[in-house]
């Protein structure tokens, strides 16, 4: 009866984020009690599978001893301190180890405590250095089609989502939008022979045109994740940065959701042996545990911003709660057990047996599109995937499989009819194809035969 009442007050006093709350009132929902491992337990003693990762944030599972070891020892010392005139030993320790980490090039830490933070940071950061280095007129953006970097009224300017974010068109500042060469409707049309180079070249065009008016380029690196596991072709990610170089444009990579592992590397940048100037982190640097985000630039960057006081040269931005010690020993411990425990290095075989299982969902009438990278993956529903014709969005097909994958211990959740599979990074060759035979089973359930 306590536990029923939980669920009672928050459909009373809970605003959920991206929820229809009349449907979620209506609907009976389900109250998570606890974790264990990869697992969520509910208020029933229920346990399901984590096949999302808590919305991509969770690496090591939940409850994992090393990191809860961190955050205990480190409340005996201390919650919270600011960082606007004092120093903090985790926060200090945790920038010199994402520095030796990050991309070569990039130098400077600033904490904040979400990726939309850390997007908007890197924009406002941006968008002063050229103002410091006298050129004044490279005061926009070049962003991507589907594109999306968070919900605050700056990163959502830099962001490409219709359905997110045109209701808010009149609060946001003007960007300049290349098209993105992530659809591959598109590369369907143009053919394999394509492989982004259209797009490139509207990049390229842009930038040639408009180099004095742009002060950076966002992009997200080898996926676009909100947009549906949108993947990029190889190559494209270096392509843009040498282009960036080439016209004096700035590239601010968007790591938020692809950084620590979740493409096979510790950031997807690696792939393609980029440094930009500007990267973005958040959801897996605490590995789950706490907010912390972070926002990385080079020196030359940081030091466009020194000078006396007279000057007024200071970035002024900040947050209460940048770079908290509690969120910074959370993730001076998750890189630890990322060490330790050689997680980068041993998600190839997990990639390979996701890849291997996701081969037998082609066989499904209803699966249009499969999109993987490293152990983010999407798997597009379609109503005729041999004609490639969508679902009318009513139907919610996605939301339905969704929904049954409960029945069978796993919780998901789809973008429109892309079904998104991310799991844990703990999870073992066995769980995940145990995980993606669960989905399979759903799907064809869901789309032939309608329950």
């Amino acid at each position: 009866m306590i536990m029923f009442g939980i669920e009672q007050k928050d459909k009373q006093y809970v605003w959920h984020p991206f929820t229809q709350m009349q449907e979620w009132a209506a609907d009976p929902q389900l109250v998570i009690a606890a974790g264990e491992g990869i697992r969520l337990i509910d208020v029933d003693g229920n346990s399901y599978y984590d096949g999302v990762s808590s919305l991509w944030l969770n690496v090591h599972g939940h409850r994992k001893e090393a990191i809860d070891r961190a955050i205990i020892n480190q409340l005996g010392k201390i919650a919270h301190t600011t960082m606007l005139g004092l120093a903090s030993v985790p926060a200090a320790q945790l920038a010199e180890q994402l520095i030796a980490l990050a991309p070569a090039g990039l130098a400077k830490v600033f904490y904040s405590d979400s990726g939309s933070t850390a997007v908007e940071i890197g924009v406002k950061i941006a968008y002063q250095y050229w103002q410091l280095k006298g050129k004044t007129t490279k005061r926009k953006f070049l962003t991507l089609t589907n594109a999306y970097h968070g919900d605050t009224v700056g990163s959502v300017s830099v962001g490409g989502i219709d359905l997110f974010h045109r209701i808010f068109a009149p609060l946001l500042f003007e960007t300049i939008q290349a098209p993105s060469p992530c659809c591959y409707h598109c590369r369907l049309a143009a053919g394999p022979a394509c492989c982004g180079k259209a797009c490139l070249n509207a990049v390229e065009k842009l930038l040639a045109d408009k180099h004095g008016e742009i002060a950076a380029m966002v992009v997200e690196p080898l996926v676009q994740g909100a947009a549906g596991m949108l993947t990029q072709p190889p190559g494209y990610l270096k392509a843009v940065r040498e282009l960036t170089a080439r016209y004096g444009v700035l590239l601010i990579v968007d790591e938020v959701a692809t950084g620590f592992g979740r493409t096979g590397k510790m950031f997807a940048c690696e792939h393609e042996a980029v440094s930009p100037d500007i990267m973005t982190v958040a959801k897996g640097i605490t590995a789950g545990y706490l907010p912390l985000a972070a926002t990385l630039t080079t020196q030359e960057i940081f030091d466009a911003f020194l000078g006396d006081y007279a000057a007024q040269k200071t970035f002024y931005h900040g947050h209460s709660y940048t770079g908290n010690p509690l969120a910074c020993a959370a993730a001076l411990a998750n890189l630890e057990v990322f060490r330790a425990e050689k997680v980068v290095e041993g998600l190839g075989a997990k990639i390979s047996a996701a890849t291997e299982q996701l081969e037998t969902f082609r066989r499904l009438e209803h699966v249009g599109d499969i999109r993987q990278c490293g152990l983010m993956i999407g798997i597009e529903l379609m109503a005729d995937a041999a004609a490639k014709t969508p679902y009318a969005g009513e139907a919610a097909t996605g939301a339905a499989v969704c929904r049954k994958a409960r029945q069978y211990g796993l919780i998901i959740r789809p973008l429109g009819d892309v079904v998104v599979f991310m799991p844990p990074l703990a999870s073992t060759v066995g769980e995940i194809e145990e995980m993606l035979q669960i989905i399979y089973r759903c799907i064809e359930e869901v789309t032939n035969y309608g329950c």
